[in-house]
């Protein structure tokens, strides 16, 4: 167990406006272009340094969870990645993906079928360092993980039930980290019968060190792909039950940076026009979720400010504001909607 007994930070409820932060800049990548051929342009711009055997991890999500990236868009882009594989690992509770014989019905349910998926716990664990952590001098995570050269993280960034909002940092540290060991280590404190003991401010920075153990494994060959559609405030562990989204459809940011694409995120749906992300907003600070923000400042993961990139207008700079000042408040389920779930009925 690389657990060590630390004091959480505060004030994960509080946002920091863009103006207000300090530090050096990254570049963040934004296009409105929801559909296969957006990700893949987006997916250009980050491409660099994805060598080798490529681990692509996302959220494939409980059986019939109906706001996951559509199956199309992911397999065109895994068509023109040579040598890559989605990944994942088992889940803590006991649902759909709790074993790798039920994961891998799940996978199947779900779509996932047009690539290899390897559930990367089910040959065992391997440990991760996490340098900088207070939380962990290591992080266990699925085994095969470490068969790989490069990491893409593909992400639909959503809202979650205790880490407020997942995004890169979510699906990196809870979704890398194997699902008896790791998780455990994340949600669960020494000692207690309640698996889901630890939550606001420690959840989040455990989370982070999570992260942190694996993109410092990939340092050099990890990029980050962050898709704001279907963004129901539950996570996608949350499958056909989820809540119904709310919240409109925004567009994909990338970077090389995992705070920046994470925060301009955020950013973004704290500038939608018209209370657009009023909801979000509530989930994320109601759980302390800002914490994975400025706690991934914290120990050095990168940077919360950013240019953002409109790569739909000739690399034009663009603020959040400008980014979504054309985005509507009502939520419209396109035609990627397979699994309905609790939304509403998918647009014909």
């Amino acid at each position: 167990m690389g657990e060590r007994k630390a004091v959480p930070g505060k004030d994960g409820n509080k946002y920091v406006p863009y103006e207000q932060r300090t530090g050096e800049k990254s570049v963040v990548y934004f296009t409105r272009d929801l559909s296969p051929e957006g990700l893949l342009k987006i997916y250009g711009r980050v491409a660099k340094g994805m060598e080798g055997k490529i681990a692509v991890k996302l959220h494939t999500g409980e059986a019939k969870g109906p706001n996951i990236i559509p199956r199309p868009w992911v397999k065109k882009l895994m068509e023109e990645l040579p040598d890559a594989s989605i990944v994942e690992t088992n889940t803590y509770y006991e649902g759909t993906r709790y074993t790798t014989e039920e994961h891998r019905k799940t996978l199947e349910i779900n779509g996932w079928t047009f690539c290899p998926v390897d559930i990367t716990d089910e040959d065992g664990v391997a440990e991760l360092p996490v340098e900088g952590g207070k939380w962990f001098d290591c992080m266990h995570v699925g085994k095969n993980l470490l068969n790989y050269d490069s990491l893409l993280a593909l992400t639909h960034f959503k809202g979650h039930a205790m880490g407020g909002f997942g995004g890169a940092n979510k699906n990196i540290g809870i979704g890398c980290a194997d699902g008896r060991i790791g998780k455990k280590e994340i949600h669960t404190a020494v000692g207690s019968d309640d698996m889901w003991s630890i939550a606001k401010e420690e959840l989040m920075e455990r989370i982070s060190e999570s992260t942190k153990a694996t993109i410092d494994h990939f340092a050099g060959h990890v990029s980050y792909i962050n898709v704001m559609r279907n963004m129901s405030v539950s996570c996608d562990c949350e499958g056909p039950a989820a809540s119904p989204v709310e919240t409109p459809d925004v567009g994909i940011l990338a970077s090389y940076d995992i705070l920046a694409v994470d925060n301009a995120c955020v950013d973004l749906l704290y500038n939608l026009p018209d209370g657009g992300g009023k909801v979000m907003i509530e989930r994320v600070e109601t759980r302390h979720g800002l914490r994975q923000l400025s706690y991934m400042k914290e120990i050095g993961m990168g940077n919360d400010l950013y240019t953002l990139i409109d790569i739909d207008n000739d690399d034009k700079e663009i603020t959040a504001a400008e980014a979504v000042c054309d985005v509507r408040p009502e939520w419209n389920p396109d035609m990627y909607n397979t699994f309905t779930g609790r939304n509403k009925v998918r647009l014909v």
